[in-house]
């Protein structure tokens, strides 16, 4: 389908029903596959043939979705995952072990920032984060001989910092390491990143591809381009043997399109298990037949929204690269000219306390730890999704305390600026 229009590929993708077969994707619900001999099943786990033996590593209902958001990326492979964390453990996971580095944006979600700086250091990857505004001086300097990869989001939530992803992919490309990408705020209907250089984009797909908080879920996506091979000292786990799964060299085996996401799979979601369910992808996918046309309402509403707020006295600042003013409003431009997303992050002068109030008088607007749904919600990072971070490491990341995020659904975008209204007006 990657010839397609993206419009096209959100309704039909992934899935080509033949005669007098289901139109709709199936939920295959199995756990395990029969075959008539033993050999047939010992070729699936030799990797010599395709097809599925057990759902841990894969299953058709959740292929035929990776295969759409692959062709919605452009890119040669993808596999779902449970969740968006898993997506981003396994891609970088995938690329670093212990004794390895990683370089990434100080503006990314919290959990993974917790991920990187906590979870993996724990198993002896380090990590350098580096402003999403460093210079290219400044990124080369963060790099080491050890660097396995560079990780960034698209659009940080919820800092809504934009990635400059050509001048992160040069940087990364000149140490000789893939970027990954995490695309879930702008989704491939607003920007498609490695259209701009990037490697691996990672999703998670519980936010706008699902669009209606139904199912939790990831995605990582290989553009098939990195050539593994002409950098084999840096990545021993693609390019000498793997003797825990027959000596397959993924790299030789796979070539580029392959190799990454079959190593993910075979490996990682064999011992991991991060897998995600049938019924949560065929979910997944009917997200996926409308995000052409809700991504489009969202930025409606999103640009409404942060052009009231900009406007009104009592608050002190707002984060939004659709406003003309906006510190990224230029990569904006260029890296998401049909709109970026409906997150909108603001500062009231009051602070805290302000933020407080505000968010309880809305009625509209729910307090939930969740964004990019179909239905309006808000929180305060710093006492939610960012709870685990220091003022410090809040500051660092563009998070101040009294931070609201604001995440506008599908509703009438005169509503919701009412609702905001009515909610200021409680605030001192």
């Amino acid at each position: 389908m990657n010839h397609y229009r993206p419009e096209t590929v959100c309704v039909q993708g992934g899935y080509t029903p033949g005669n007098g077969e289901p139109r709709q994707i199936p939920i295959v619900q199995s756990t395990t596959f029969k075959y008539t001999t033993s050999e047939d099943m010992g070729k699936l786990f030799d990797l010599e043939a395709s097809g599925y033996f057990y759902s841990r590593l894969q299953n058709p209902t959740c292929d035929a979705v990776a295969a759409k958001i692959a062709a919605l990326e452009g890119g040669a492979a993808a596999m779902l995952t449970s969740s968006g964390q898993a997506a981003n453990f396994f891609a970088l996971f995938n690329l670093a072990s212990c004794g390895d580095h990683l370089v990434a944006s100080s503006s990314i979600y919290g959990g993974t920032f917790n991920l990187i700086s906590v979870t993996m250091a724990k198993m002896g990857v380090e990590a350098t984060f580096v402003s999403p505004d460093a210079t290219e001086a400044e990124l080369n300097e963060a790099f080491r001989p050890n660097t396995k990869a560079v990780f960034g989001e698209t659009i940080a939530n919820p800092a809504l910092t934009v990635l400059d992803i050509e001048k992160f992919a040069a940087a990364a490309h000149r140490h000789g390491v893939p970027l990954v990408v995490d695309n879930t705020f702008a989704t491939p209907m607003n920007c498609r990143p490695f259209e701009w250089g990037a490697d691996i984009v990672t999703h998670s797909t519980t936010k706008y591809m699902d669009g209606h908080g139904v199912a939790v879920g990831g995605a990582i996506v290989d553009a098939g381009r990195f050539d593994w091979m002409a950098h084999a000292e840096k990545f021993p786990g693609l390019c000498t043997p793997d003797e825990s799964y027959h000596g397959i060299t993924y790299a030789e085996k796979f070539g580029k399109e392959g190799a990454f996401i079959t190593k993910c799979t075979a490996q990682l979601m064999r011992d991991f298990g991060a897998t995600p369910s049938p019924q949560s992808a065929f979910y997944l996918n009917l997200g996926l037949e409308s995000l052409h046309v809700r991504m489009a309402r969202h930025c409606e509403n999103g640009q409404a929204v942060a052009e009231f707020l900009a406007g009104h006295p009592k608050v002190a600042r707002v984060n939004y690269c659709g406003l003309p003013g906006d510190k990224y409003h230029a990569l904006a431009e260029k890296y998401l000219p049909h709109g970026s997303c409906g997150v909108v992050s603001f500062e009231l002068k009051g602070g805290r306390e302000a933020a407080g109030v505000f968010m309880g008088r809305l009625k509209l607007a729910a307090i939930e730890t969740h964004v990019a749904d179909a239905r309006t919600c808000c929180l305060n990072p710093a006492t939610s999704t960012h709870r685990q971070m220091t003022d410090e490491q809040l500051a660092a990341a563009g998070i101040p305390a009294g931070l609201i995020r604001i995440s506008c659904g599908l509703e009438s975008r005169e509503d919701l600026i009412e609702d905001i209204q009515q909610a200021l007006e409680a605030v001192d």
